[in-house]
């Protein structure tokens, strides 16, 4: 990785090239077959269907599981059921205009039921039964006039099923499953505050505990707290839902509801409690309290208005100048570092990745979710081997063998920028057809670029060589050809010569050892 930052302080080079490949790669694709790939890179994991689902395809209507109508080309029928497919789903299905069809059922989709889906004013039939979806059912989906099947059953979503609109038709058996959902056709929802981030029940049991940096009363955040439904929710964790919580004097924070999921779990979230109430730093969000309540555990964070960097990159990409991603990337490695280097004890993030870089107005980093990160005390081993992140990010030795260190943070991290850099997502349709993630896909660049540089007979050993060797042949030939240019000043240049010097050194004495083998 060391190498792989020295390359990135010239980037203007491959970051161009890496747009303009990515570019051509997506550009034929209709925007429908472009929803559906986004909902493709959402899914971790499958029986193997969607690898028929080709970027390079005008238009999705060939593709399984797909039908459009024949004119248009607009699709209509999104039907995958059964095929094992693992991970969330993607809020661009709420593009497909003309969809009238979805079923998803008998899978296993996790994560809360796009609101999105609401958009979708052509639906008559949703099935998502047998899934793990989770979260309450959105609002907008009584908004589907038009929908005659509608199927949630035996999936993982609470509160009260909407009564507005036309969900309030629909019987039973198209909520059974869900244990703690509630409304007229399964059961009657225990009060008319079910829907709060914090039931009065809830409230009556509660231990509230807030550090001194709120300056309000917890009084006053518990009459917030109970207002909180639905409507407020912004996001959703992998531990649980977010909501955005506004005071009466405008400030505004939010709120991560964590649901307890094991008997185990009160006295690993106030060991986390202990360390994130002591950290604080520019580059990082900020813990401002919490409360402890019998059902719930509620942590109160700074609320940033960008949002997520995976929103800016992948959703409203054009707002991010070359000087907004370099000063992304740096807010978002001083985060790192300062929970490698300076907390005490040292904090593992285990779960690097552009939806947990969050973004102020002003497009400056912060890193985000590293409370519920493996925490190290100096006197106990560096290592983790409770097994996390996303994939994508992961480092090949941590999804070998669990094993988590700083090191594999940084690989994460290095992902990061090589996302940030190219726009594309590190399971980008595009990489995956060729049976790549953006790691390989840039391994495979640098290695093609080589060889417009160097010589075929060289380049029979660059082909054999691992993509850590080729990036320093690469930086060695960059620090050589672009040094002189780009630094006016003598003295820099003159240092940076000799930098490039000692490069193109060491990278002699490689070949020569390369030589040396073939004898």
């Amino acid at each position: 990785m060391g190498s792989f930052c020295i390359y990135f302080q010239q980037p203007l080079l491959l970051c161009t090239l890496l747009l303009y490949t990515l570019a051509k790669e997506t550009e034929a694709l209709s925007p429908d077959g472009q929803v559906l790939i986004n909902f493709r890179t959402a899914i971790i994991s499958s029986d193997g269907v969607l690898r028929q689902w080709r970027p390079e395809d005008p238009d999705p209507c060939g593709w399984k599981g797909v039908q459009c109508d024949p004119n248009s080309k607009r699709v209509t029928t999104l039907s995958l059921p059964n095929h094992k497919f693992s991970g969330p789903m993607s809020p661009d299905i709420g593009k497909l205009e003309n969809l009238q069809f979805l079923a998803l059922h008998a899978n296993n989709l996790y994560g809360s039921i796009p609101p999105e889906l609401g958009n979708l004013t052509r639906l008559q039939s949703i099935d998502l039964s047998s899934n793990s979806l989770s979260g309450k059912i959105p609002a907008s989906l009584g908004k589907l006039n038009k929908l005659s099947i509608f199927n949630v059953s035996t999936n993982f979503l609470v509160g009260s099923i909407p009564s507005d609109g036309v969900l309030a038709n629909f019987r039973s058996d198209s909520f059974v499953g869900n244990r703690e959902l509630c409304g007229k056709q399964i059961q009657i929802c225990k009060s008319s505050g079910g829907s709060s981030a914090l039931s009065p029940t809830d409230l009556g049991a509660s231990i509230v505990m807030f550090h001194g940096d709120l300056p309000y009363s917890s009084k006053d955040i518990i009459k917030k707290l109970e207002t909180l439904n639905e409507e407020h929710i912004i996001g959703a964790g992998g531990f649980g839902t977010v909501y955005k919580l506004a005071m009466d004097d405008g400030e505004i924070f939010a709120l991560k509801r964590i649901v307890k999921i094991n008997e185990g779990f009160d006295r690993f979230f106030e060991r986390e409690l202990e360390i994130l109430g002591s950290i604080k730093h520019r580059y990082l969000v900020n813990l401002r309290g919490y409360c402890n309540s019998p059902t719930s555990k509620l942590l109160i964070y700074d609320f940033l208005s960008g949002g997520s960097l995976d929103e800016a990159l992948h959703e409203k990409g054009e707002q991010l100048d070359w000087d907004a991603r370099l000063n992304i990337i740096i807010g978002a490695a001083k985060g790192l570092a300062y929970l490698h280097h300076d907390c005490s004890p040292r904090v593992i993030h285990r779960d690097i990745k552009s939806s947990n870089i969050l973004l102020d107005g002003n497009f400056d980093a912060r890193v985000s979710d590293f409370g519920l990160a493996k925490l190290l005390k100096d006197e106990e081993s560096h290592i983790t081997t409770i097994v996390a992140g996303t994939f994508g990010y992961l480092a090949p030795e941590y999804m070998q063998s669990g094993r988590a260190t700083e090191k594999t943070d940084v690989y994460s991290f290095g992902v990061l920028v090589l996302e940030i850099v190219s726009g594309s997502r590190p399971t980008d349709a595009s990489f995956i057809e060729k049976g790549l993630n953006i790691v390989g896909w840039v391994c495979l660049f640098i290695l093609s670029l080589l060889s417009y540089i160097f010589p075929a007979k060289l380049m029979l050993y660059c082909s054999r060589c691992t993509c850590e060797t080729n990036l320093i042949m690469l930086d060695s030939y960059l620090n050589l050809e672009v040094c002189s240019k780009i630094l006016p000043n003598i003295n820099d240049w003159r240092n940076s010569i000799n930098y490039a010097l000692d490069s193109a050194e060491d990278f002699r004495r490689y070949l020569d050892s390369l030589e040396g083998g073939q004898k």
